[in-house]
């Protein structure tokens, strides 16, 4: 959807509300059309900031100076997205404001806690995330029928050769002009690793990725898992297997031999790292939890030098990260969501302005 016509929808979705309920909470003000429903959302809304807190950082936050004036509509035949915007200044983040529309069942389920996820990532780090985690990890808070929405189109994307090289994604500071592959491929990592290793251990892992942006030493701290060409590959292996549930770890073991990562049923070889995988044609299919192929994710070893995709004839990217000097956030900057009216799930997509 174009920016224009989305803001344009956005101020014709506050003008409509206007007129309708007002429910206040010490964190939200919810304004829409019922007067029933705003009291539910806002009491969902005050729930989800508690609960997914302590699941999330481990603790409550602090009430917010002032509330997030969050305006919804709720329709039957509406798709599920939002709006979020906030700023930081300084190390502050505060301006709280969400715009958010959907069915009811939809806003309280999957567009609700998605948003409250990504107020919480803004207010325990006080910058911006790495585009992955923060849209992936939002994703983890949704309906599981939004989520097997992702799980299908990852797997066209990674078929169609539209998958991230784990080194470009780690590294992206904006959002690609081809946006859902990496909505869907950072739910799917942001799952394999949660699952692991739980949410707090997930929190810690961002911490260190961005304190250092030495990726590759903190997924090998935190995960025991070599670099982020290790890391791409395991996670390949486990989409492959159709991403089975996984175990979560208490604690990380010495590697003996040859290295593994647990999956139900079983132990999953985890392949060298930088191998490339080449994507089958979408011809090439079998059944599948979600009802589409991931036998067709077959590895095809490539040069140690080579990492991640790549077009047919062109050199591939070494899936590596670089450590760099700690980046100082910049002084204000605003966090905007827009919903992609024309793909299925719920999401956000978050651009950042200067000001």
């Amino acid at each position: 959807m174009e920016a224009r016509f989305f803001r344009a929808a956005l101020l014709a979705g506050i003008v409509m509300v206007s007129a309708g309920a007002s429910y206040r909470t010490p964190n939200f003000i919810i304004q829409t059309a019922s007067p029933q429903f705003a009291e539910q959302a806002g009491k969902a809304a005050e729930q989800y900031r508690h609960d997914l807190a302590i699941e999330w950082v481990g603790e409550t936050m602090p009430d917010w100076a002032q509330p997030c004036v969050c305006t919804i509509q709720a329709g039957p035949n509406l798709s599920a997205g939002g709006a979020t915007t906030f700023m930081f200044d300084r190390g502050e983040v505060f301006g709280w404001r969400m715009t958010i529309q959907g069915s009811e069942q939809r806003l309280l389920d999957s567009v609700l806690p998605h948003e409250i996820t990504h107020t919480i990532f803004a207010s325990h780090f006080r910058r911006p995330l790495p585009r992955w985690a923060d849209e992936g990890g939002a994703t983890t808070m949704e309906d599981i029928s939004e989520k097997n929405k992702h799980h299908v189109m990852l797997l066209e994307f990674l078929r169609s050769n539209r998958g991230i090289a784990f080194n470009q994604m780690f590294a992206m500071t904006e959002y690609p002009r081809d946006v859902m592959p990496l909505y869907a491929q950072g739910y799917s990592l942001s799952e394999f690793l949660i699952e692991q290793f739980g949410r707090k251990e997930f929190i810690a892992y961002l911490t260190d990725g961005m304190r250092t942006n030495n990726w590759s030493a903190s997924t090998a701290q935190h995960f025991g898992i070599a670099d982020l060409g290790a890391l791409q590959n395991t996670w390949l292996a486990w989409v492959a297997q159709g991403s089975p549930p996984l175990k979560l770890r208490n604690q990380l073991q010495p590697e003996k031999g040859p290295s593994t990562t647990a999956v139900a049923g079983g132990k999953l070889p985890r392949p060298e790292p930088n191998l490339i995988y080449h994507m089958a044609p979408r011809s090439q299919s079998s059944a599948s939890p979600l009802g589409a192929s991931a036998a067709a994710l077959a590895p095809t070893p490539a040069s140690a030098s080579d990492g991640g995709w790549h077009e047919p004839g062109q050199p591939a990217v070494a899936a590596t990260v670089t450590p760099t000097a700690q980046p100082i956030p910049p002084p204000i900057r605003t966090e905007t969501g827009h919903p992609q009216a024309t793909q299925g799930p719920s999401q956000t997509v978050i651009e950042w302005g200067q000001h």
